[in-house]
């Protein structure tokens, strides 16, 4: 039982770790790239979207796909295709994630040539940053809404298996479903409020579970039940 209890406060560290891992990073980025003249701030602030790829790309791949392996044998012995699911969910969402900052980073040429260039080719280098630009939004969404199903796969083993109090899973079946509906929503049309209001339930679960998690860990009296 001491060994569930230390995975399941690796899981919340974890947790907290990749919350502060991409909102770092991406807060580092977008208080460069959402200027007015964003592509003279991006080659004047080079080495800060480095620092911020490298946090959303690296070390929140990381430490994102290295949650549900950590919960894995926690979660098969309730139910294993569930377990599985919120894994394979979990690796491709990581995967779109890391794939859209890839578009930020080719952010960098363009700047240098938007600063090298004449006035007369400025609008094309332009439109193609704001199709970069659109392109790691997209990513992101859809990499939310992968997240979100994973999501609702994770709390729905937890609901069923009591691993956790029955109302905090409650409230996360409720969180994932706001981030996937705000994420497809996003998909269509960006709107500031859908997208605020789409990730504080399931963001404030996620860091309530992660410090429940440190502090008690997960039930111990159900960590035995039969496997599905």
């Amino acid at each position: 039982m001491n060994l569930h209890k230390i995975a399941g406060r690796y899981f919340g560290i974890f947790f907290i770790l990749t919350f502060l891992s991409y909102g770092i990073g991406s807060g580092l980025i977008d208080s460069v790239i959402k200027t007015p003249d964003y592509l003279s701030n991006v080659f004047a602030n080079q080495m800060q979207i480095i620092i911020g790829v490298v946090l959303m790309a690296l070390v929140h791949t990381f430490l994102n796909i290295g949650l549900p392996i950590i919960v894995l044998p926690i979660l098969k012995p309730h139910n294993k295709y569930l377990a599985y699911g919120y894994l394979s969910a979990a690796i491709a969402a990581t995967v779109v994630l890391a794939v859209g900052t890839i578009f930020l980073l080719l952010l960098l040429p363009l700047s240098e040539e938007f600063v090298k260039v004449g006035t007369a080719a400025t609008l094309n280098i332009e439109t193609l940053g704001i199709l970069l630009k659109k392109g790691g939004s997209f990513s992101y969404h859809m990499g939310m809404a992968l997240w979100s199903i994973g999501g609702l796969m994770f709390v729905s083993v937890l609901y069923k298996s009591k691993l956790i109090p029955r109302l905090m899973s409650v409230w996360g079946i409720i969180g994932y479903i706001f981030l996937l509906s705000g994420s497809i929503l996003e998909l269509l049309e960006h709107n500031d409020i859908v997208e605020i209001s789409s990730v504080i339930p399931g963001g404030l679960f996620e860091i309530t579970l992660s410090i429940w998690l440190i502090i008690k860990g997960f039930n111990s009296s159900v960590i035995t039940s039969d496997s599905v």
